[in-house]
This record gives structure tokens, C-alpha cells and sequence, in this order.
């Protein structure tokens, strides 16, 4: 950044002992903590081992919707891995298609939180005053009621589909995003660099867009990448209970909502390996998030 005032006082020196942003660290430094980093490196792991999943649906040999695709019920074997549903479709093609459903809807769930949450909260704490207090009560109102059950009413409202799920998981994580911008630009807004830029005459949508929101977008990344774990967890249950999406679409919540009338007759794999689909997608967000946090913020590193 420019220095902006006579008393030697920088948005260089300054930004990097907030500890609050990105540019706490260059890109490549922190892609090498990050490795360094076991946790994380594990949950990328899955993350990645997930998305090249989804890529490699188009070269299995069976369809993620086509019947008869095997003998019905099949447990796994050589020929079908995750054996058959009752319809004969192959459940491992339909597992990694569904990766594709829930990486999918986890990306844009996040960015309608990422896209609405983050301007709302970040003007309410630049602007504060009556405009911050009324935005923020909003969000209080919308934080008193759990997820799920937001999500399921806005679902329901919208009707069944993926795409209500979709909006409805993003509408839920609006709040949270809001509230953590809201805190990191309140807590910026008095700093040096912040307070030089306005001696200096700067606009203050300039002040806010050039020097607070790259210093305050560290837990925002965090928060995202932990989301992509909630938001595929939140739209599966969607799915379970109808409110999501709807057969005979490859879906991890639709699958286990198929296979569970058959869980007590022995066909486990139904069920079994779409749960793990969900348990290991979730593990692997929440582990990389952890580790992006230990990267991003360096107060964490220098205490351990």
C-alpha cells in the first residue's frame, strides 16, 4: 500500500500486525505452511481425492441413473465395488456422481453467504450507526433459529428441488459470514492506516474496498471453506427428508434416503457408502479449514 501520512505510519506495516488478513503471508509462503501443516494436508486430501472422483464420472462404464446395470441388490464385488441398488444401478458411479451434486451445491451455497454476507457485514461495521445496528439485528434475528430448521422452511417455501436447497443452505449462512466481517472491520476501522486514508482525503467506499476487506478476509476464508462441509451436510439432509433433491438424481441424500427401508433386510452397502461419502467430504472441509486458519492467522502459529 501506499503511505498516506508525514508520521511514517503505512498500511505496510501496519496490515501485517493486525494479524486479521491474507497478507499476513505471500500466496506461496502460506501454500507451504499449509503443506506443512499435517491436519490440513490430510483434509485436502479428501477434498481433492473427492473432486477427482466427480471429474472421473464420465468414464465409468454404467450411468448414474441407468437400471439394470447389474443383478439388483448386489453387495459389493469384482464387478460392481459398492454392489447394486434396487433398481441395479451401480452404486459407486452413483456415489461419484453424487460428489459431483454435493461439491456443487457446497460451492454456491457458499457464495451466496460469501456474496451477500460479507458486504452486508462489512459496511454495516465501516458505516456503523443506524444502517449497522439494524443489519445486525437482522442477522440476530436469523441466528436465533437453528440451521436446519431455517433451512427446511425455506426449502418448503421455495419448493423441492435442488435448487431451493441450494438457497436455502446459502440464505442459512448469510448470518454467520455478516457477523465474522462485521467484527474484523469494526476492529480494523480505528487502525493507523485506516484512520491516514481519510487525513488524507480518501473516499471512504476506497478506505473500505482497498484497505479493510483484503486485511479482514482471513476467517472469512476459513469460514468458507468450513462452510463447503455444512452446506453438503445440510442440503444431503434436505435431500433425506424430500426437501432437497428428488429421484432417481445421483444425490448422497437421496441415496441413503432410498437404501434405508432395506438397512434391516442386509443390504448395508446402500446405505453405507454414501454416509461414508458424506462423513469423509465433511471431515476433510473442517480439516482444511482448521489448517488454513493456522496459516492465515499468525498469533496461532507463534503460540504453539
Amino acid at each position: 500500500m501506499r503511505e498516506p501520512t508525514s508520521d511514517g505510519q503505512t498500511t505496510t506495516t501496519e496490515a501485517p500486525a493486525s494479524g486479521a488478513g491474507p497478507r499476513t503471508e505471500r500466496p506461496t509462503t502460506a501454500w507451504r505452511l499449509l503443506l506443512r501443516n499435517r491436519i490440513a494436508v490430510v483434509g485436502l486430501g479428501f477434498v481433492v481425492l473427492w473432486t477427482i472422483g466427480a471429474l472421473l464420472v464420465p468414464l465409468s462404464p454404467y450411468g448414474a441413473s441407468q437400471t439394470n446395470a447389474g443383478p439388483l441388490l448386489s453387495p459389493p464385488g469384482a464387478d460392481h465395488l459398492f454392489g447394486t441398488d434396487n433398481f441395479g444401478r451401480d452404486i459407486l458411479t452413483r456415489v461419484l456422481a453424487g460428489g459431483q451434486v454435493s461439491l456443487w451445491t457446497g460451492l454456491l451455497a457458499v457464495g451466496i453467504s460469501f456474496v451477500i454476507g460479507v458486504p452486508l457485514g462489512g459496511l454495516s461495521g465501516f458505516i456503523g450507526g443506524r444502517f449497522g445496528n439494524i443489519v445486525m439485528r437482522v442477522m440476530d434475528v436469523l441466528l436465533a433459529f437453528p440451521p436446519l430448521v431455517l433451512a427446511m422452511a425455506i426449502a418448503a417455501s421455495l419448493g423441492a428441488g435442488m435448487s431451493s436447497a441450494m438457497v436455502a443452505v446459502g440464505i442459512v449462512g448469510i448470518p454467520e459470514f455478516a457477523r465474522i466481517m462485521y467484527s474484523q472491520t469494526v476492529s480494523l476501522r480505528e487502525r493507523d492506516f485506516v484512520e491516514a486514508g481519510h487525513a488524507i482525503g480518501l473516499p471512504r467506499m476506497t478506505i473500505f474496498s482497498r484497505h479493510v476487506v483484503p486485511n479482514a478476509l482471513a476467517p472469512i476464508l476459513v469460514r468458507a471453506t468450513l462452510g463447503m462441509g455444512y452446506a453438503i451436510l445440510t442440503a444431503a439432509s434436505l435431500s433425506f427428508i424430500g426437501l432437497g433433491a428428488q429421484p432417481p438424481l445421483a444425490e448422497w441424500g437421496v441415496m441413503i434416503s432410498d437404501g434405508r427401508g432395506y438397512i434391516i433386510s442386509g443390504e448395508w452397502w446402500m446405505t453405507a457408502f454414501p454416509g461414508l461419502a458424506i462423513a469423509t467430504s465433511i471431515l476433510g472441509f473442517n480439516l482444511l479449514g482448521d489448517g488454513l486458519r493456522d496459516v492465515l492467522d499468525p498469533r496461532l502459529r507463534t503460540s504453539r
